[in-house]
Parts: structure tokens; sequence; C-alpha cells
């Protein structure tokens, strides 16, 4: 009998693997998803314990309160700032409104897997260009655009690479992009970069925008410095027109009643944030530090994870001493992210967790035979 066909390019995507959570019967230290080493901000879980007893009133649909937390936070308009469940909704949202059959993508080869995920979804092309060290290359990117190309989609920093372009780098991409391409800026690691020319995006938005041109977009996340990624909750800034565009697409109460309070409330705690970098400022170079120590070859990073290459020069056997001090850590109750998805199976990435959990990592690490 004939069944309902799904559309073109569904069944070609290989589907999100999310950082495994380990067994709930054993202690674990979850490294894996690059999450709040500190938890949420413990005013956002006042907020969010504050609006319990209203679960059954639908959340004001388009978010006034966070938008406006956020224009004041960045000094921008909070009628060009659209917010989301998690930065993840805004990018598919963005791809289903500027993509489909016959278009195509770019992004770099070590991009975050829902660029091409969703690209896929929307039956349009995913077009890889090469990184050189790791690191997003302009050139490359410029070179591999197509006359169908509608999109460039790139993660500054990068994840899960850790690295970083310039500001003078990202606005030579963007002024030798055709201007009908839209250029967007994944920026769920910006609160952890301490580099003099960075570009979070919304200086390239707004000059953009002042120039006349829409064809700048850039998110954010409450997930990763916040510690809200159990609530989903994001947001994005760009010209109007694109803007308009996510409006339509997105559903009408898109992001929950708590996850709107939380968010605002964790913007606004300053003395909580500042802890939380500190924190990861410290513990990151602790990692970077005893995993050279230990031989192994991270690379220098601008988030709250660390990308490990494997010992060793014969890439082979990189990826087996990947896969086996994988199963190794797991069983000492330590979850780190393989990366083979990402074209990187000599790799693991480790995310930045508490003093405790970085300890029993190092110490898992020692121990590796």
């Amino acid at each position: 009998m004939p069944a309902p066909t799904p559309r073109s390019g569904i069944m070609d995507i290989v589907a999100y693997k999310p950082g495994s959570a380990g067994s709930p019967a054993t202690k674990i230290y979850k490294l894996s998803s690059n999450e709040s080493a500190l938890g949420p901000s413990p005013k956002a879980i006042a907020a969010f314990k504050a609006v319990a007893d209203d679960l059954h009133i639908y959340p004001d649909a388009g978010a006034s309160a966070l938008r406006a937390a956020v224009a004041a936070e960045f000094s921008i308009d909070e009628g060009l700032v659209v917010a989301g469940a998690g930065s993840d909704e805004i990018l598919t949202l963005l791809m289903r409104g500027y993509l489909g059959p016959g278009d195509s993508m770019v992004m770099s080869r070590h991009g975050f897997a829902i660029y091409a995920i969703a690209t896929t979804g929307c039956g349009a092309e995913v077009i890889r260009a090469d990184e050189e060290n790791l690191t997003t290359h302009v050139d490359n990117l410029l070179a591999a655009v197509k006359p169908n190309t509608k999109m460039m989609m790139l993660a500054n920093p990068n994840n899960p690479t850790g690295t970083l372009l310039s500001g003078a780098q990202l606005r030579r991409l963007r002024e030798n992009l055709r201007d009908d391409i839209l250029l967007v800026l994944d920026a769920a690691y910006a609160e952890y970069v301490e580099a003099d020319d960075y570009e979070d995006g919304i200086g390239m938005v707004g000059a953009a925008i002042k120039s006349g041109a829409d064809n700048v977009f850039t998110t954010r996340t409450f997930s990763k410095l916040y510690g809200l990624g159990g609530l989903r909750v994001g947001w994005g800034y760009g010209p109007k027109p694109v803007v308009d565009v996510l409006n339509r697409l997105r559903g009408p109460f898109n992001v929950s009643a708590p996850a709107q309070a939380a968010g605002a409330s964790a913007l606004a705690d300053k003395d909580f944030v500042a802890r939380h970098l500190d924190h990861n400022k410290i513990e990151r170079a602790r990692l970077f530090e005893a995993l050279q120590e230990l031989g192994f070859r991270p690379i220098p990073s601008h988030t709250n994870f660390l990308l490990v290459g494997m010992k060793g020069e014969d890439p082979k056997a990189r990826a087996a001493m990947a896969d086996a001090l994988n199963t190794h850590l797991t069983q000492q109750g330590t979850i780190v992210r393989p990366v083979k998805e990402y074209f990187l199976p000599d790799y693991l990435r480790m995310s930045v967790g508490s003093s405790e959990a970085n300890s029993a990592l190092i110490e898992a690490l020692r121990c590796f035979k």
C-alpha cells in the first residue's frame, strides 16, 4: 500500500547527537554539553519559581520583557530583537525562511552541526569550506560560494574547535560576500572571549542597518554562560526585514513564561556572570596545562570547553586512542564528547566543569593507559 512520503531532504538528515549524560545510577561528571559549570544564576532560579503559580497562563507572545532587557543590556533596538527557544530555533527558522531546494548554504568544515541539519531539512545544499589549523578561513569561505548560495553560517567562537576569527577578518568576509547572501553570526560563546579585536556580530548588524543593508544577523543564547540550557531560551538581532521573516515563522508562544522570566533575571545578575567568567578562565587554564603535561594536544580556546587532540603522529592510531579514552573516561564517571560527526575522529571535546569535575577528569586522564 502507498504510504506518506516525507519531503525531499528529510531522510538525508543525520540527526543531531546530544552530549551523553551517562548513567543516572552512578556518580558522573557531565562534561559533554558545555553547560554552565556553576549552574544557573540564583536570581534566574528565583524568577523561575515566581511564575510557578501562573503556569496555566500563556506566555507573552512577544517576549516583551526579555527583549527589552536584551535591548537595554546591548544598547540595541528592541524592535530588532527576536526571542527563541534557544538560539537553535532562531537558526533553524532563518534557514526555513531563506533556503529551499536549489539553494546552498556555506559553512566551515568543522562548523556547528545544526547548520547542516537544518539546511538539509530545507532541501538545500550544504557546502563546507576547509579550515586552516582548525580555524575558519575567510578566503576558503569566499571561494566556496556558488551562484545559488543564499546564506553563510559562521559560529564565532566556533563549536567544537573553540577557535576564533578577528573582527577585521569578519568584516573582510562581509565586504567580499555578495549583498544577497545573508551572513549569520552565531555568537553562543561570545561572553567568554577576551581577545581585543573580537566582533560578536552586534556591531556588524548595526553597521549593515546604518548602510541600508539587510544581510547580517547574529544570535545569542542563555544556555552557556547563564546556565539556562534546560529552559531553552535565546535571542537574535538583525535588520527589520529579517526579523519580520522570523516573526512570521516562529510559533506564537515559542518561549515559555519561566524561560522569559529567568532569562531577563540572569542577564541582570552581574555578580554571578563575573564569578562564572573568573571560574572558567582559571579552570580552563588548569585543564589545558594538565592535558599538555600528559602529552595530549589541547587547542587554545575562547570558550568554556577544550577540543583535545590525541597523542602520536598516526591519524588512525589517534582515532583509536580517542575511542579508547572516551570509553575509559565514561567508565571513570567523566563524560566528554566524541566529535567524529564533525570530521574530527582523533579529538574529544571536554567542557570546563566545576573544580571538582575538572579534578576528576584530570585524575581519570592520568590513569589512562
